[in-house]
């Protein structure tokens, strides 16, 4: 510390505004005017090297938090690190590295500002909940918010300042791997989420040593990808993206998310790192988002592999100029940007802008006032993977079940006395915890068996085969899985033990590794042999539950056609297989509704609810010149808002408070829903709106609301939805919002087939 204070003595004066009176108590929404001066005063201490390096993101281990032998990229780095042309660092992890990294940072560079330390926690950090995908399906705000703050509870004890989450992206195509890291492919469904995860990482106080700043990302259009596949180039149209793509993100920077983060991939020609219309335009001028924009990995030089940048300087002016801050894993910045503003390229004052939204985050997150305050080895020991949050991974994985199909009510469970497990999931303790799993604990997830054991009484006989291997190569994220194709040496006891079972419950689907990032699919069918296996059980036994455990929609024709019992048990997290297992005993009714759509083939995909009508839909039987293949019905197998239940719910006549509205006015739409079953149980209500005529052609219709309510066995609930302006409005091409004067279907039902409903008109 003596050297740090030797080293500020000369810029003492000037820093006495910096270190001015501040209150770290206070909410962040609050403090930016106060911060301005900080920032402004610290920024005229700064050389235009130490500025570019606040834009500088590296990916540092913890061979960085010290001095040592250090060869080649490793020396320059540590070198940059200490003199202050580094501003964040991904990938350090735990509260002592990121402890010894900090001190190393404040003691030996000339300002001493503190580094944020970053990492992805896209759903936990070492206690794992359901992949982002699978809570959605909850459709439960309050438990998605309150997952997010336990792993931000986590992150933070464990020196972290900044998630790279949620991921916002609106997804139609289940080729894509990384769907299991979004909310699905409605619009509206998808910014609700955002915005509960969002209050969940940062709470009221940034500045609390229990939140973490979080990510708003892709912007834009990453989902839409070409044939699903990852990085691939985005066409769409401007209603696509004013209508489906940018809300959610709209809606996070309207809730204050810390910073956003750009898509690899070009969208209508120009890559979003580039892209001034997204990041200037839109961001920066409509939303007036005055927060941190920083790149994906490396996506500032892979403008020059999309043919946009002759090299690595041009890149570096390209992105800078939009609007792209930091540059994570990139080099551009950092090698480029001086000799650009010294060349007069570039001006200076756009380093200026970018640097002011970094020191602000720092000043927000109370690093200023104790840069070490996150990196306390004692909380992490207490608050990592605590079993309060185990509990609360199970009880969200409990509604984040769908179950998909339940032909004369196979579930729940009873009367058998013989169960036989079958599949290479069923005791797979470390799938469940599914990609993206930031520190979890490999292994530690409790399996469908376990779960099994753990609730069945003990006069049930519960016997176990696992049929097929599913995966023979490497299992972790930076190496594609070899799926087993031709080894079905298991297939023989399995089917003898089904012969010999009440029931056989069937655990298949995805490894962990099969969807996420890069995981992208052609064939969305169940992998491997799993099918074939499937299959010969039920020649055999056709008295099957199929347990799907998957981290995106897959192609189930042939088993919706033929397996009685079929669950949808994604990926769910720490306590999986004890969530499951309940599930399938009648311990816990599913309530779980999907967010993505399941197609009948491959070959309808991109699906989704919300398309366009087209001048040619169906009207009568026997048509042969209207919008359809000629091989397989239009609709999903599974359609967006659907999932059934324990329960039955009977739903009643849709009544208005008034059958038109103008502008300045609110209505009400009411339901009655009935519980005919004798269990207790949850519905998911939604409201859908279609516009009857707009001035661009509408979607078939929108979800713009949706109530989750208890409807205890035999007695009804009534749901009331207010219906508004912006309920009725839509973006068109250019941009604008609009309001337009007409008639419009409102519908209120438990999916998004819903046919009844009544009319509304807008004066």
């Amino acid at each position: 510390m003596t050297k740090f204070l030797g080293r500020l003595a000369g810029v003492l004066c000037a820093l006495i505004i910096f270190f001015s009176c501040s209150n770290p108590s206070e909410k962040s929404k609050n403090t930016q005017s106060r911060f301005d001066e900080k920032v402004d005063s610290l920024l005229a201490l700064m050389t235009l090297e130490e500025k570019i390096g606040q834009l500088n993101q590296y990916s540092l281990g913890s061979e960085f938090t010290g001095p040592g032998n250090k060869k080649g990229q490793d020396s320059i780095r540590y070198q940059q690190l200490v003199s202050g042309q580094v501003g964040s660092v991904l990938n350090l992890l735990g509260a002592e590295n990121t402890r010894k990294m900090q001190k190393l940072v404040i003691e030996n560079t000339r300002l001493g500002i503190p580094l944020l330390f970053a990492y992805d926690v896209i759903h936990g950090y070492q206690t794992m909940f359901p992949v982002p995908l699978a809570e959605s399906a909850s459709w439960n705000l309050d438990l998605m918010q309150k997952t997010a703050q336990a792993a931000a509870a986590e992150s933070a004890a464990s020196g972290l300042h900044w998630t790279f989450a949620p991921m916002i992206d609106v997804t139609v195509d289940a080729r894509w791997g990384r769907v299991m890291e979004g909310a699905g492919e409605d619009p509206f469904l998808q910014s609700e989420i955002a915005k509960a995860r969002i209050n969940g990482f940062q709470g009221q106080d940034l500045s609390h040593n229990k939140t973490i700043a979080a990510t708003a990302k892709h912007f834009a259009g990453y989902g839409y990808a070409e044939s699903g596949k990852d990085y691939n180039s985005v066409n769409i149209n401007n209603y696509i993206l004013h209508n489906h793509i940018l809300p959610p993100f709209k809606a996070a920077s309207k809730a204050n998310v810390a910073s956003f983060m750009n898509a690899f991939n070009d969208i209508n020609v120009v890559p979003a790192t580039a892209n001034q219309y997204l990041l200037q335009d839109v961001l920066r001028e409509e939303w007036n988002y005055d927060g941190v924009v920083v790149s994906d990995w490396n996506s500032i030089g892979e403008l020059v592999n999309h043919g946009v940048s002759a090299d690595l300087k041009e890149a570096a002016k390209k992105a800078i100029s939009a609007g792209s801050e930091i540059d994570m894993e990139g080099n551009a910045y950092v090698e480029n940007l001086s000799n650009l503003v010294e060349s007069g390229e570039i001006d200076e004052e756009l380093i200026n802008k970018a640097v002011k939204h970094v020191l602000q985050l720092k000043f927000e997150l109370g690093l200023f006032d104790d840069p070490y305050k996150y990196s306390d080895p004692e909380r992490e020991k207490e608050i990592v993977g605590n079993e309060i949050h185990h509990d609360l991974a199970e009880e969200i994985a409990k509604e984040s079940i769908v179950l998909l199909k339940n032909e004369e009510s196979l579930l729940p469970i009873k009367n058998a006395k013989n169960i036989a497990v079958i599949g290479p999931l069923a005791k797979d303790k470390d799938t469940p915890l599914g990609n993206w799993r930031a520190q979890a604990i490999a292994n530690s997830a409790v399996s469908l068996y376990e779960g099994l054991e753990q609730s069945l009484p003990k006069n049930i006989n519960l016997k176990y085969a696992e049929g097929v291997k599913l995966s023979i190569g490497p299992n972790n994220f930076f190496e594609e899985q070899v799926i087993n194709e031709t080894d079905n040496s298991g297939f023989e006891e399995a089917k003898k033990l089904a012969e010999n079972s009440d029931l056989v419950i069937m655990a298949l689907g995805e490894t962990a590794y099969m969807s996420g990032e890069g995981r992208s699919r052609a064939d969305i069918g169940l992998p491997g042999l799993q099918k074939e296996l499937l299959k010969e059980i039920h020649a055999i036994n056709p008295n099957i539950v199929l347990v799907l455990m998957n981290g995106r929609p897959l192609e189930l024709s042939w088993e919706d056609e033929n397996i009685p019992a079929i669950v949808e048990a994604w990926h769910l997290g720490q306590r999986a297989g004890t969530a499951i297992a309940e599930t399938l005993l009648g311990k816990n009714n599913p309530s779980g509704k999907l967010t993505m759509s399941f197609p009948r083939t491959v070959g309808q995909l991109p699906i989704y609810y919300n398309h366009k009508i087209t001048g040619r839909p169906s009207t009568a039987p026997g048509q042969v010149f209207y919008t359809h293949h000629t091989d397989v019905d239009n609709s999903p197998l599974y359609t967006f808002g659907f999932g059934l239940s324990y329960s039955e719910f009977e739903y009643g006549e849709i009544e208005l408070s008034q059958n038109s509205m103008n502008e300045n006015e609110n209505i009400t739409a009411s339901v009655s829903i009935q519980n005919i079953s004798e269990v207790d149980g949850y519905e998911i209500v939604q409201l859908y709106i279609q516009d009857l005529v707009a001035e661009e052609t509408p979607m078939i219709k929108s979800l713009k609301a949706f109530k989750k309510v208890e409807v205890k066995a035999g007695q009804s609930v009534k749901v009331d939805f207010s219906i508004n302006k912006e309920m009725l409005s839509y973006y068109k091409s250019n941009g604008e919002l609009s309001l337009e004067k007409g008639k419009f279907n409102v519908f209120i039902g438990g999916n998004s087939t819903v046919e009844h409903h009544q009319k509304l008109e807008l004066k």
